[in-house]
This record gives C-alpha cells, sequence and structure tokens, in this order.
C-alpha cells in the first residue's frame, strides 16, 4: 500500500484537476450539463483512480487503477480539442493543459 498523498502522480493529479476547472469557466452555460459535467468527471477521476488503487493491497491492482486514470486522462485530452474545435477555448489554453496530462501520463 501507498500513502496516496505522498505520490507526486496524485498530486499532479489534483492540480490537473485544479486548472481544469478554472478552464471550464470559460465554456458557455449551454455546456454546463454535456462537456463540462464531463471533463469534470474525468479530472476528478485521474487522482482519484490514483487514490484508490493506492490503498489496494497489491501491485497489479495498484496498476490496474492507474490504468484506469490513464484511460480518463485520454478522455480528458479528447475532450480539450473538443473544446478547442468548438472555440470555447483557445489552442494555447488547450496545449497547456494537454502537456499537463501528457505528463502525468508518463
Amino acid at each position: 500500500m501507498h500513502n496516496f498523498r505522498e505520490l507526486k502522480i496524485w498530486q499532479r493529479g489534483i492540480e490537473t484537476v485544479i486548472d481544469t476547472y478554472k478552464l471550464l469557466e470559460q465554456l458557455p452555460d449551454s455546456e454546463k450539463y454535456g462537456l463540462t459535467s464531463q471533463m469534470k468527471r474525468c479530472a476528478i477521476s485521474i487522482p482519484s483512480n490514483i487514490a484508490e488503487g493506492s490503498g489496494r493491497n497489491s501491485d497489479k491492482d495498484f496498476a490496474h487503477f492507474l490504468d484506469i486514470s490513464i484511460g480518463s486522462a485520454n478522455e480528458l485530452e479528447t475532450q480539450l480539442i473538443i473544446a478547442e474545435k468548438s472555440k470555447f477555448i483557445t489552442d494555447t489554453e488547450s496545449e497547456k493543459l494537454i502537456a499537463e496530462i501528457n505528463e502525468l501520463q508518463k
């Protein structure tokens, strides 16, 4: 078992959630229950699955939850691209958060 609060990957995941929430303030109200909601869930899922996996009794279980976190990160990246192409956010904003996500996946 790992203490998830000490894991750098979890700490970065929390930062990604905060940055995602800040970015989502720009999306139109019409996306409140669509893209905004989905992106929040994906972002939250990243550190949440790291925390859940860290409490498991085997490295295999932990690795499984890390894989789920990676999947959530891929989802979030896809949704950032959609938000950018929909002109809800700029390419600079999208690229900044995507770079952060890519760092998490290493």
